[in-house]
């Protein structure tokens, strides 16, 4: 008997080629969160295969990052309570941490059976799972209610506008599949690390290095004595981590600096956390190493843990059974949009999208051989959420 299960498995076993095609062009497109119109570009694909596929599609402007996209399959099942016809979420980011022109420098390729390219892993090729199993269920049906894809624009930065976005619709949704890569292992992820992204702009006094020196007050040996403070706070034990990622400052060789400027990334596991930390960070700013120097504090993006609860190891053991591979749930010390949505209460599985690894650098790889699987895995999960009692 032709079940929707076994019409969406045998469809998607036979989409391998036509989703490398599209996961080509899309690599082959910038990015980068802050390249607006590059990510609106990768927007422009998805929706131009979800419009040939039968797929509606909206677009949510946003004014400095890409546009979300939000598409609807609508359930062919009947009307419902409760749970039935609660959204199910295929969430997932267009954006990329690579410069303009990252994917001329290094474009696309299959080699071996592994594929390359800036965001090949993450997340493009999760972007385009979600595609294919959206337009599966449009042409076969079979949802226990609304599946809606989630397409954002600005993750990588910590999701500054598209995180209303994320938690209006976490508040319908049923659960959410979150379409980051799969570890290298084939795991999924079930927790994760929150984060801060913040800036500390650094005030001195500029003044003639060889003749005027005593009159100068450094911004940049203010810079290094914070940075060395930010550090101290890391506490591996407690899964915390500082890191001032980017430094920049001075005006020129042969004057004292009138100014600097650090980049700081704050990881932490317990979100009782992330307030002890935020004020040790707030008294680094405000203390002057160096006498003379003033400093300001600025919040660019935040992620929330995603912690685990009895929802999200229900969705987590469904996906176990119904995979058709070996699978285990493993903690990230990487930040998602996850969190937000299992913040909102969604149950929430991290990490179903294919298998790759080496994230944010010229080495990221993807297991073309894990596109149909894993697509094939969400979809099952999502048929049997009734059977499961999610």
């Amino acid at each position: 008997m032709s079940t929707p299960d076994n019409r969406i498995t045998e469809w998607l076993a036979g989409q391998q080629d036509a989703m490398l095609a599209e996961l080509e062009a899309m690599v082959n497109i910038d990015g980068c969160s802050y390249d607006k119109a590059g990510v609106d570009a990768v927007g422009e694909q998805v929706c131009a295969f979800l419009t040939r596929h039968g797929v509606p599609v909206d677009v949510l402007p946003q004014q400095k990052h890409g546009d979300c996209l939000r598409a609807t399959v609508e359930s062919s099942e009947g009307a419902g309570t409760g749970n039935a016809r609660r959204n199910i979420v295929l969430m997932g980011h267009r954006d990329t941490v690579f410069p303009k022109g990252e994917p001329q420098r290094r474009p696309f390729r299959v080699e071996n059976g592994i594929a390359y390219g800036p965001g090949v892993a993450d997340m493009k090729a999760g972007i385009v799972m979600n595609m294919f199993v959206l337009a599966a269920f449009q042409k076969f049906g079979g949802a226990p209610g609304p599946v809606v894809g989630l397409f954002t624009g600005d993750e990588e930065i910590g999701s500054p506008e598209g995180r209303p976005v994320i938690e209006t619709e976490a508040r319908a949704a049923r659960v959410v599949f979150n379409s980051e890569p799969g570890r290298p292992t084939g795991n999924v992820v079930t927790g994760r690390k929150g984060g801060v992204f913040s800036v500390l702009d650094i005030t001195g006094k500029a003044a003639h290095s060889g003749a005027n020196f005593e009159a100068g007050i450094s911004a940049i040996e203010e810079l290094a004595r914070k940075v060395q403070a930010l550090h101290a706070l890391t506490d591996l034990k407690r899964g915390i981590t500082l890191n001032v990622g980017l430094v920049s400052g001075g005006q020129s060789v042969n004057t004292v600096a009138p100014s600097a400027q650090a980049q700081i990334d704050l990881r932490y596991v317990d979100p009782a956390d992330r307030d002890e930390l935020m004020a040790a960070i707030h008294d680094i700013t405000a203390r002057s190493y160096v006498p003379g120097t003033s400093a300001t504090l600025t919040i660019r993006g935040e992620f929330v843990p995603l912690k685990q609860n009895p929802g999200t190891d229900a969705v987590f053991k469904l996906y176990q059974q119904v995979a058709g591979f070996k699978t285990d749930g493993e903690f990230a010390g990487g930040c998602a949009d996850s969190g937000f949505t299992a913040l909102m209460g969604a149950p929430t599985l991290c990490a179903v999208g294919p298998v790759g690894g080496k994230a944010h650098s010229p080495e990221e790889y993807l297991e073309v051989s894990s596109l149909v699987p894993r697509a094939q895995a969400v979809a099952r999960a999502i048929l049997k959420l009734d059977e499961a009692g999610v």
